[in-house]
């Protein structure tokens, strides 16, 4: 009996075949369409290659065309800064570029807030002191609500405050039915926080706002005079102004009696 031996590569074993319940369900982007069904559905030949080249479908092709992002190079602009054929045109009314788009995103605009800005000329620049001291930067890729502020977020949508006031309210990092007068009140959220570690209700704070006091303003005046912050409130709501504090406190007047005392002093 004759043996004969191999001494080449053993041959790979070949691939089990995949389990008829798995074929077609692979994870992952959609494969764009053959050429063919592109023309069918009114492309021509070089816009359906550049589609296809961008790994576009048929159907998301339609999407952004629809938003007004026509060419294939400009959707993939828009889809690698983040925007998509619903949320792209907010950008796109203001003359904003997907450069642009990105420069402020990264300084924590909103696509509203840039848009407005954008048309009264302004360029991408950080946020002011004001606004960096009294909202929490949200981390990288962190676009998600926690439960706590999402339910925060549906009470205030849900007593009729719009979704931009509502958001940037969770951005100061206000949580519960607290922000809910506020709001309403139209005391902008970095403000309001700092009004309420005063000691203010939301209509007094809205009522010194309309004033034209802002604040930060209201905080370091009564802060340099010495008058104790949880005074603070209780003196400028019964009229008096910081110096007049100082006064009245020297003179052994006490807190409580400031709105019976500036009363009697009226002329």
């Amino acid at each position: 009996m004759t043996i004969g031996f191999f001494d080449g590569p053993e041959p790979e074993p070949e691939p089990e075949p995949e389990p008829e319940g798995n074929r077609g369900h692979r994870e992952g982007p959609p494969t764009p369409e053959p050429l063919p069904q592109w023309q069918d559905q009114g492309f021509s030949i070089a816009e359906a290659r550049g589609w296809i080249a961008e790994s576009f479908v048929i159907d998301e092709a339609r999407r952004w065309q629809h938003a007004g992002v026509y060419t294939p190079t400009a959707a993939r602009e828009w889809r690698t800064v983040g925007a998509s054929p619903y949320t792209v045109q907010e950008w796109l009314r203001a003359g904003l570029t997907p450069r642009e788009a990105v420069q402020w995103s990264e300084l924590g605009y909103s696509a509203q807030e840039a848009a407005d800005r954008h048309r009264a000329g302004e360029t991408p620049r950080p946020r002011g002191l004001l606004y960096r001291l009294t909202h929490r930067r949200r981390p990288a890729g962190g676009a998600d609500l926690d439960s706590e502020q999402a339910s925060t977020l549906r009470e205030l949508l849900r007593h009729g405050i719009p979704a931009e006031t509502a958001r940037g309210f969770l951005d100061a990092g206000w949580v519960g039915r607290a922000a809910l007068p506020w709001a309403r009140r139209g005391v902008e959220p970095g403000a309001a926080r700092v009004f309420a570690a005063l000691g203010f209700e939301a209509g007094e704070a809205a009522r010194i706002s309309a004033e034209g006091e802002d604040s930060i303003e209201l905080l370091t005046t009564w802060w340099r005079a010495g008058i104790p912050i949880d005074e603070v409130a209780a003196w400028r709501v019964a009229g008096f102004s910081a110096a007049e504090a100082v006064e009245l406190r020297a003179a052994g007047t006490d807190v409580e009696q400031a709105k019976v005392l500036r009363a009697l002093t009226e002329d």
